[in-house]
């Protein structure tokens, strides 16, 4: 098996899947936990100015989605078609919840009717909301297991089987660590009256964050042993799980002190270290299989050739300063506060 600075092909195109995901979940994430706050601004003018806060941003952001899914399909497509078939509702779903929630930022503000707004305005709540809870769930899903046979074929359930307990609580820590991004990016964006209600927003998204991420962990580490065996087995990863709390504790502090930015990176770093503690957990395994572990999809079994592997690893090394440099210079364009103009959502 080829490997570059040690480290084998499978094992590089599983760090960049994972690189790309964590990029779509920070960035976006802040976008989806705006909108998940939209119903709770009670004026017409505070809403726009939360959609105009992200409207130069979140198609951008989606790149990253884009560009993962295109390197999972292209890494590991044995996973690609066996999540897609084990997770065809909710995915369906995501994609229609998306095209919801481009309409309306694209379409509230174009009419002054106040039943046009209003209609938009819960389209747009509900959608941001219902997609951060789907991500949720299907990450709670893999770190589950599938029913998964031989030839890695799907035998579950299709319509519902995918809410379980444990996914329906990855999908409300999900949510809760969303909303927590997004009104901190919201704070940098704002001034005045939806400042201070931001503010106050926080403190409740950070109380439902850690109650939500408490319960799951707990739940994880009584009921779920299997997931949890990779750090039995290595000690030194618990520093990650501390290295998150450590992050989550800072936001407060920071926010106390009007260092926003700040805040936003310690939050985003929070998010960095759960998707961290996911890839440790699951290594090298990629889709658990609940009816024998033999049938589990692992990065080496779903894995392209070593050839087409060691060629898109290039063109990663390539196109990663570009991609890079493109947001450093969009979210410098775009820094400061909102001000809403003719050309506003």
């Amino acid at each position: 098996m080829e490997t570059f600075l040690g480290i084998d092909y499978p094992t590089l195109w599983y760090l960049v899947v994972g690189l790309l995901f964590s990029g779509y979940a920070i960035l976006e994430g802040f976008d989806y936990g705006a909108g998940a706050w939209h119903l709770f601004f009670r004026k017409d003018e505070s809403r726009r100015i939360a959609i105009n806060a992200i409207g130069p941003l979140w198609d951008a952001n989606q790149v990253w989605l884009i560009i993962g899914g295109g390197a999972l399909f292209a890494g590991f497509p044995v996973m690609y078609a066996t999540m897609l078939s084990a997770m065809y509702i909710p995915f369906m779903l995501f994609l229609m919840l998306l095209v919801l929630r481009s309409s309306a930022i694209k379409f509230r503000s174009a009419e002054t009717m106040l039943w046009w707004r209003k209609t938009w305005d819960i389209i747009y709540f509900a959608s941001n909301t219902l997609i951060a809870f789907l991500l949720g769930v299907v990450l709670g899903n893999v770190l589950q297991g599938f029913e998964l046979g031989e030839n890695y074929s799907y035998k579950g359930g299709v319509f519902f089987s995918f809410l379980s307990p444990y996914a329906i609580m990855v999908g409300l820590t999900t949510l809760s660590i969303f909303m927590t991004q997004g009104a901190i990016f919201l704070l940098l964006k704002t001034e005045g009256r939806l400042h201070a209600r931001l503010t106050f927003l926080l403190k409740k998204g950070m109380i439902f964050f850690i109650v939500s991420f408490s319960i799951t962990s707990l739940y994880t580490l009584v009921f779920m042993p299997e997931v949890t065996d990779n750090f039995r087995n290595n000690p030194l990863f618990f520093v990650i799980p501390i290295f998150s709390f450590l992050a989550v504790a800072n936001v407060p502090r920071l926010v106390s002190k009007k260092k926003y930015f700040q805040a936003l990176i310690f939050s985003s770093l929070t998010m960095a270290f759960l998707l961290m503690l996911v890839a440790f957990q699951l290594y090298p395994t990629l889709l658990i299989s609940s009816i024998d572990p033999k049938y589990s999809i692992t990065i080496y079994n779903a894995a392209s050739s070593q050839k087409s592997l060691g060629i898109m690893l290039t063109i990663v090394l390539i196109g990663a300063p570009l991609l890079a440099a493109y947001f450093l210079f969009l979210y410098k364009t775009f820094n400061g506060k909102v001000k809403l103009d003719d050309t506003s959502y």
